[in-house]
């Protein structure tokens, strides 16, 4: 027993040690080669189509990464059809695929492969667009704040996933026109839940996915606000996305949405996250980023009351 309240004793001053250590310091981490990055999330929404051939930075630069230059990108379904991406004169590394009048970026079904040939480089990546269910509704759910007379209103999607086990996606939301990007309002889904085995094929989406669109803003004191006030507008969009797209997309939010502080010491450290594209030369450069494509539903509401 005493040495049980020993450690204890011990883990409790070692806690207030770390606690008060508040100093700045600014490490010098070790040059690292950059390595390209492919960012490649396309979709079926009507518009430009845009894939972003970038180079690592140094962690603490706080610029935006550099784009690459004279890529040829191009993107070839199974039923034989191919889309040529061209470099954006004014905005080196985006590479745009424009459609004709009338014409969306792929359809339900179908099996892609991404080439991208840069600098000696042959980079390759495949994806399949999955289907997506309609959104039957948007709903706005106002309580009060528990031991207060203040309420809170917060926004809610219905939708039903498809029968059938192993769908994927990535639920993204529009707050006023302007996308929830934070690593907390990461919002995916395996069928209507959050993993596979979780019996939840072919129902309506659990709650915690149905109410993630919310915003996460706090007050200058560190309050939660109300995610939703009189007058502003929802938007929420269903991406399909494949299981390899679920899975970098909940290392992404594990990596990124960190807790700070004392526990931090807890957190599953800091690691690259997954990627679907390939060098074919397995001695070749380095690459990082994801292919997906996606089929999109979409639904929106302002709250007016």
């Amino acid at each position: 027993m005493k040495h049980r309240l020993s450690s204890w004793i011990s883990f409790g001053m070692l806690a207030l040690v770390i606690m008060s250590c508040e100093d700045k310091i600014n490490p010098t981490l070790e040059q690292a080669s950059p390595v390209y990055v492919v960012d490649a999330w396309l979709n079926n929404k009507p518009g430009t189509q845009l894939i972003f051939v970038l180079k690592s930075q140094p962690y603490f630069d706080n610029i935006l990464p550099p784009g690459v230059s004279g890529a040829v990108v191009t993107i070839t379904d199974d039923k034989g059809k191919a889309y040529a991406f061209h470099e954006d004169d004014k905005k080196p590394g985006n590479y745009l695929w424009t459609p004709v009048a009338g014409e969306v970026f792929g359809a339900v079904g179908n099996k892609y492969k991404l080439s991208i040939q840069v600098d000696g480089e042959s980079f390759i990546a495949s994806s399949k667009m999955g289907r997506v269910p309609s959104i039957d509704s948007i709903t706005f759910d106002t309580d009060k704040r528990t031991g207060s007379n203040e309420t809170v209103t917060r926004g809610q999607f219905w939708a039903t996933d498809p029968k059938g086990a192993g769908d994927a996606y990535w639920i993204r939301s529009y707050k006023n026109g302007v996308l929830l990007n934070k690593p907390s309002e990461i919002n995916i889904a395996f069928d209507a839940g959050f993993s596979a085995g979780g019996q939840t094929d072919g129902v309506n989406y659990i709650t915690p996915i149905r109410r993630g669109i919310n915003s996460r803003d706090t007050d200058a004191n560190g309050k939660a606000l109300s995610p939703i006030v009189k007058g502003d507008s929802l938007n929420v969009q269903i991406n399909s996305i494949t299981v390899e797209a679920f899975n970098h997309l909940n290392e992404v939010k594990v990596q990124t949405d960190r807790p700070g502080g004392f526990q931090e010491l807890f957190s599953r450290p800091l690691a690259n996250v997954s990627t679907n594209i390939t060098n074919v030369n397995t001695q070749g450069a380095t690459v990082q980023g994801f292919f997906n494509v996606s089929a999109v539903s979409s639904a929106g509401k302002k709250f007016d009351k």
